[in-house]
């Protein structure tokens, strides 16, 4: 059956899963639903203790057994310690068939890839998957199927009992022996800014354990996690090495052609309606946008105007502007360097929120719905504007959602950065690989050979008509590849789906199949 992107998608993964094809980004605006609940051992006994001497001990109490669901965060990203910590012990006691429900995963968890391989672990839920993991599904070794949702879509699936956590495993920085944990506090260095990723877990998770490796005295106030969801206290050496948070695309960029496309970006926005004063903005983790709001700056101080709100990931460029008064608030769903690990500990306007308040679209109303520009990276965008962040030109699982959808669904205007070529691969193409994020919601597609604004966005069309830009179509942009590289082959796939991308409210977005191996 096709989605509303045009996607094809099997009835038997129809059937499988349960869901609907996607049917457009807003269709289930106000449609009601009933929040799942959890089970709770309530502490009644003041002598009790929550803290548990070893991983091995916490499996045990909270009953570990086969087919469970195990969640993680990844605020630590490439340096996080605790899903292999916890993945070896339960490895050692011979579980099988577990469902691991991560905010994302990557190369650092590269050693569950034989517990893949094994059966230890058979499905996957998570924004994405880069490094070996990605291959391993890619390659058809998952034995069950991996779920791909945006940041938004996982606290959905959670809250609306989709996915049922079992047991959630929370690194912390720092945590009392009632389980109050703080993302700031540890004694090894080894803080990381916020926890807002793990909220949703420990509110609705049967069994929560924190993980730290600091204890400290009661209570740990003010607590991003509080007592009341936590289940168990298990105090390690170490978890996690917070200078490896600032890796792969979450550093800054000192190449040429990012740095125009940054500048683009920046001088597009100055001639669109919501630039004035207290906008409210977001910055995706890639080179080439987190360098735009550096570009944008020097238009902020010219016309004396500053931001609102800047929200989502948070890296040292937006702490700085802060400090400078360029900026109000900061709402922190991640920190991707130290310099904003280290702000958000004495800063008041600069503040935690949980995934749920920032991007969840089945709550009350997300701080995305307030964006008034994002920028965002992209591996593809097609001539329909759809976006891929998660597929390689290889057909290898390489990326993550993460909030892609849910901030270019928020926004009042969703800015997508894309070099017109990846290698030589031409990232404006007329399909994408497979669509993440749909072209409904993604308005303008800057590159270093122009901008393309889309067609339904005639208000903004209008808006830089005047302007010295270098405005283009988006099938000039892709005519202007192929003429340099070449069309490029489709991707060869085999017939076994391997995996799903989610849309936002749980519809299938589209499925990605298993790499079809070459043939010599």
């Amino acid at each position: 059956m096709k989605n509303a992107v045009g996607r094809e998608i099997p009835e038997e993964i129809l059937k499988q899963t349960g869901k609907d094809v996607f049917k457009g980004s807003f269709v289930k605006h106000l449609a009601e639903y009933k929040a799942a609940t959890h089970t709770v051992a309530p502490v009644m006994d003041p002598s009790y203790s929550k803290v548990v001497d070893s991983i091995e001990e916490v499996l045990k109490k909270c009953g570990i057994r086969d087919g469970m669901t195990l969640s993680f965060h990844h605020h630590f990203r490439e340096g996080d310690y605790v899903v292999n910590m916890v993945m070896e012990a339960i490895h050692k006691m011979g579980i099988k068939d577990l469902t691991i429900c991560a905010s994302s995963l990557g190369k650092a968890q590269n050693p569950i890839v034989p517990m893949i391989e094994d059966g230890t672990i058979t499905n996957i839920q998570s924004s994405g998957v880069r490094g070996k993991i990605g291959e391993a599904i890619s390659n058809g070794k998952l034995k069950g199927l991996a779920i791909m949702r945006g940041h938004g879509g996982r606290v959905r699936a959670i809250e609306t009992g989709e996915t049922h956590i079992d047991i959630a495993f929370i690194g912390a920085p720092s945590a009392d022996d009632m389980g109050n944990c703080r993302a700031i506090g540890s004694q090894n260095g080894a803080d990381c800014g916020v926890l807002g990723y793990a909220a949703v877990d420990a509110q609705y998770a049967d069994k929560v354990v924190v993980v730290t490796d600091t204890l400290v005295p009661f209570p740990n106030v003010p607590a991003s996690i509080d007592m009341t969801n936590v289940d168990y206290v298990v105090k390690v050496d170490a978890i996690g090495d917070p200078t490896k948070i600032a890796t792969g695309a979450a550093k800054p960029t000192t190449d040429q052609r990012k740095l125009l496309m940054a500048k683009y970006a920046a001088d597009f926005m100055v001639h669109t309606p919501w630039y004035k004063d207290g906008f409210i903005y977001q910055t995706g983790v890639g080179g080439a946008s987190i360098a735009s709001t550096k570009y944008l700056a020097e238009h902020l101080r010219k016309d004396n105007i500053h931001i609102g709100v800047a929200m989502g990931g948070i890296a040292q460029a937006i702490c700085e502007l802060q400090h400078e008064g360029l900026i109000d608030k900061i709402a922190d769903t991640q920190d991707f360097d130290m310099a904003s690990i280290e702000d958000i500990k004495t800063n008041p306007n600069h503040y935690e929120i949980t995934t749920s308040q920032y991007a969840d679209p089945f709550n009350k109303g997300a701080y995305v719905n307030k964006l008034d520009y994002v920028i965002l990276g992209a591996l593809e965008v097609d001539t329909h504007f759809n976006v891929n962040v998660v597929v390689g030109s290889d057909g290898v699982i390489t990326g993550a959602q993460g909030g892609h959808p849910d901030t270019a669904a928020g926004a009042k205007c969703t800015i997508v950065i894309a070099p017109l070529l990846q290698g030589r691969i031409p990232a404006i193409c007329t399909e994408c690989t497979t669509v993440t994020t749909p072209g409904e919601t993604v308005d303008v597609v800057v590159t270093d050979y122009g901008i393309a604004i889309n067609p339904r966005r005639q208000d903004i069309i209008d808006a830089v008509k005047d302007t010295n830009l270098p405005i283009c179509t988006i099938e000039e942009l892709r005519d202007t590849a192929y003429k340099m590289v070449g069309t490029p082959d489709p991707v060869q796939f085999g017939d076994r789906v391997v995996g799903i991308i989610e849309a936002r409210d749980g519809s299938i977005m589209d499925v990605v199949r298993q790499v079809k191996k070459a043939e010599i």
